[in-house]
């Protein structure tokens, strides 16, 4: 992997309100494929989605590791990382 290419770990909200979480190695596209309904499949019918959370990595195992580990969370701890990060900005 390039210096320069970063891997992110997000979560994006649904238009029905529920929580999607993924990796990818570049954000803007990410959300763009979600968007037009080619992001994945549970987003395909819950459009159109918003970037609510997203974490920098510099290797994408890590990014991936971060996924597993989020998606274990309830939707609670979830919505609270998601107000933590806002706070921060």
């Amino acid at each position: 992997m390039e210096a320069a290419e970063k891997c992110y770990t997000y979560m994006v909200r649904c238009s029905d309100g529920t929580l999607y979480t993924g990796w990818t190695n570049n954000l803007e596209k990410r959300m763009e494929a979600h968007n037009s309904g080619r992001g994945a499949k549970y987003t395909k019918s819950r459009r159109p989605v918003e970037l609510v959370y997203f974490e920098e990595f510099t290797e994408k195992s890590d990014a991936m590791s971060r996924e597993a580990r989020l998606k274990q969370l309830g939707r609670a701890e979830k919505l609270k990382l998601i107000a933590m990060s806002a706070k921060e900005d």
